[in-house]
């Protein structure tokens, strides 16, 4: 991840462990949305052409979900990355922590998200119906709607992440 979200997001060892767990986070993102389909969308099970095509999909390059998990990653360091170093006394490295500690919000912010059928359906369109999907763009866009509404913050092309002002 070259890009910088904010003027502080100095967090180089952060942001190496985010990147380090990009394909396995993606991965459990993309099982999570297959589970919360078949929660959401079909609760008894029933075996049909799209919910056979999800449950046969085999995750082998999740590309198409980058953005967003540099768009999720970056709101995280907005909101918990330090820049200054703490002492471990565990004897842990920072790496270890910070991945440790990305993998368990990541896991959670994604359980939050895939409560939400909008989000699901465009993990699914990004993934498994990516082919179909003409205008990833639109789903994108869907993603980042559900973010901006879920930690009320935006990001700005030119300005990084914005923290939403509250009326």
């Amino acid at each position: 991840m070259v890009r910088k979200f904010f003027p502080l997001d100095k967090n180089y060892l952060l942001e190496a462990a985010q990147l380090r767990s990009q394909d396995r986070l993606l991965s459990i993102l993309v099982q999570h949305a297959r589970e919360s389909y078949q929660i959401l969308n079909n609760p008894l099970g029933l075996n049909d052409s799209f919910s056979e095509k999800i449950e046969a999909f085999n995750p082998v390059n999740l590309k198409a979900l980058s953005s967003f998990y540099e768009t999720l990653a970056g709101i995280y360091r907005y909101k918990f990355g330090e820049t200054q170093l703490e002492f471990l006394w565990d004897g842990r490295d920072h790496s270890d922590k910070y991945e440790l500690e990305w993998s368990a919000a990541f896991e959670e912010w994604t359980t939050q998200l895939c409560h939400r059928p909008q989000f699901v359906q465009a993990v699914l369109d990004l993934t498994i119906f990516l082919p179909d999907n003409r205008h990833p763009q639109l789903t994108e866009n869907r993603m980042k709607a559900v973010l901006k509404e879920l930690f009320e913050v935006q990001l700005h092309k030119t300005k990084g992440i914005v923290h939403l002002r509250s009326a």
